[in-house]
């Protein structure tokens, strides 16, 4: 099979299959973010080159994609800012305001569920620092969302992060992936995408009742959700790992 990565400039007919394609991929919760909601359509128009697929040239059937966006980083832990949300909202701002992105901050990479297993996400790990390159950008940031996290909602995402196995690797299997392709672990964020909904919403998107104002585990939740039934409003706050890679671009 020859693969090919593309960006949605190149191919933007790639892009009308995902959502037949890779239904099943995110938790239905994890589609109805409030600061993803409003610059979506937006990703692509404006930062089309940064938006890649990787396909099947024999079948030109979609495998992968992985998203992302040039920004601003001073190099620093702190400057890093609060996580996914906010590094969306600063990439258009920067963008708006003529600021010279020299990063490329990874929002996510996704697998059609039947190729799934063939290390596909690896490729479109190395897609995107291989179009940090291109760009002549230093790093790769990445707000990663950890694979196990669901498992373990109650644990506070600082110590998943700092958990390893026997042989001193990292715990979580993305994680491990991301070490081993050259990534460092830099701060776990504890509030990195927010995600509100009315409590009926709540109820339709994990498929669980509510019956009392709460903190609740559901479903591929990474963390609790906060239901207020007083306020009808489900509050969470999705926490992530920031990871930095070398995009390998020397000036």
């Amino acid at each position: 099979m020859a693969m090919t990565v593309v960006d949605y400039t190149q191919r933007p007919d790639l892009w009308q299959r995902l959502s037949t394609q890779f239904e099943g991929v995110w938790p239905e919760y994890n589609l109805h973010g409030d600061v993803m909601a409003g610059y979506w359509d937006r990703l692509h128009t404006i930062f089309g080159d940064y938006q890649l697929v990787l396909h099947d040239e024999d079948t030109d059937d979609v495998l992968a994609t992985a998203r992302g966006i040039p920004c601003h980083w001073d190099g620093t832990r702190d400057g890093l800012g609060p996580g996914l949300d906010a590094a969306i909202a600063a990439g258009f701002s920067e963008h708006e305001a003529g600021i010279e992105p020299n990063t490329l901050c990874a929002l996510g990479i996704e697998v059609a569920p039947r190729h799934q297993g063939r290390k596909l996400a690896t490729v479109m790990l190395e897609a995107l620092r291989s179009t940090a390159r291109a760009a002549r950008f230093n790093q790769v940031i990445v707000p990663l969302r950890p694979t196990w996290k669901d498992r373990y909602p109650l644990v506070p995402i600082g110590r998943y992060a700092s958990w390893t196995r026997q042989d001193g690797s990292a715990f979580d299997p993305w994680i491990r992936t991301h070490i081993r392709s050259g990534g460092v672990r830099v701060a776990p964020i504890p509030r990195s995408s927010l995600i509100t909904g009315t409590v009926a919403e709540w109820e339709s998107w994990t498929g669980l009742s509510f019956p009392e104002t709460d903190d609740y585990v559901f479903p591929h939740g990474l963390a609790t959700v906060r239901i207020d039934r007083e306020a009808d409003m489900g509050t969470y706050w999705e926490p992530n790992i920031w990871m930095v890679h070398d995009s390998g671009f020397r000036r």
